[in-house]
């Protein structure tokens, strides 16, 4: 594994932390379907789906991890919930929600994680 992708990996178990922290469970870790992409970390709240995007980046860096959901990135996580759902039984009672986790790691200090419900 590279680099970028040991930081992305520290970046995903922060979040994985972050969201048991606060009540939710994480059914997978970096689910893939084909050539559609992938989710970072699927996990339940309540009887609410959450399909969460992990965004880390190092202090200093030119854009903030919560800036790096675009309108397309957003309709493609929409459409892996749904190929989620579809592999899995279906739709929970409380539907689907997409979060975003970003996940700052200054020079120095500790790791700065934000969590933003409905995103998308």
């Amino acid at each position: 594994m590279n680099a970028r992708g040991a930081m992305g990996e520290y970046g995903e178990t922060l979040a994985a932390r972050r969201l048991t922290g606060a009540g939710m469970t994480v059914l997978e870790r970096n689910w893939r379907c084909g050539r559609t992409g992938e989710i970072d970390i699927v996990a339940r709240d309540g009887d609410v789906l959450v399909v969460c995007e992990v965004k880390t980046r190092r202090g200093g860096s030119f854009e903030h991890p919560m800036a790096a959901v675009t309108p397309d990135k957003a309709e493609r996580l929409r459409r892996l919930a749904e190929r989620w759902i579809q592999t899995h039984g279906g739709a929970p009672p409380g539907g689907v929600r997409i979060d975003l986790v970003g996940v700052l790691l200054p020079q120095r200090g500790a790791p700065v994680v934000e969590h933003a419900r409905g995103v998308a």
